[in-house]
C-alpha cells in the first residue's frame, strides 16, 4: 500500500510537470522582456537547486517520498537552508513556466503541483522521524522549501 501511494505520488507528480511545459501558450499578461527575463531566473534557480539536492544526497537518494532504510540524514550544504531543495527546486521551475505560459491553466497546475508536493512532504518527513530520531531537531532549526519558513514548531 505504501508503495502504491508512493508510485501514485511520484507519477502525478512527473504529470503535472510535463502539463506545465506542453500546455498551449496563454493570453492572461504579454511575454514582455520582462516577464521572459524573471521566468528564465525561476526556470535556472529552480534546476539549480533541484540538481544540487539531487547531487547532495548520495545514497539517500531515492525517486520515492519513501526514505531509503539506515540512508544518512543529509542536513549540510544546500540542505542546511531548506530541508526540500529538489521540491522547492520544482516549485521555483515551475512558478518560471507559468510566468511563461501565461494561461488559467498554468496557473492552475502549478497550485495543483504545490500542494501535491506539500502533502509529499508532509508524508515523508513522518517516515523520516520514525527513521532518524534527529529530524525534528534538523525541521525545527531549517525552513521546509524556502530558508526559515516552515520550520517545524511540534512533533510531526
Amino acid at each position: 500500500m505504501k508503495r502504491a501511494l508512493a508510485f501514485g505520488l511520484v507519477f502525478a507528480q512527473v504529470l503535472l510537470l510535463a502539463a506545465l511545459v506542453l500546455l498551449p501558450h496563454g493570453a492572461l499578461w504579454a511575454a514582455n522582456a520582462g516577464v521572459v527575463a524573471v521566468s528564465i531566473v525561476l526556470g535556472v534557480v529552480g534546476v539549480v537547486l533541484a540538481v544540487v539536492g539531487v547531487a547532495s544526497l548520495g545514497p539517500a537518494l531515492t525517486a520515492s517520498p519513501i526514505p531509503r532504510k539506515h540512508a544518512p540524514l543529509v542536513t549540510s550544504g544546500v540542505y542546511g537552508l531548506v530541508r526540500n531543495p529538489i521540491y522547492a527546486g520544482l516549485m521555483a521551475g515551475g512558478l518560471g513556466l507559468v510566468l511563461f505560459g501565461a494561461s488559467g491553466w498554468h496557473i492552475a497546475v502549478w497550485v495543483a503541483l504545490v500542494l501535491l508536493l506539500s502533502a509529499k512532504t508532509r508524508w515523508e518527513e513522518r517516515m523520516l522521524v520514525a527513521e532518524h530520531p534527529e529530524y525534528p531537531g534538523y525541521a525545527a532549526r531549517v525552513g521546509r522549501f524556502v530558508p526559515g519558513v516552515g520550520r517545524l514548531r511540534q512533533p510531526i
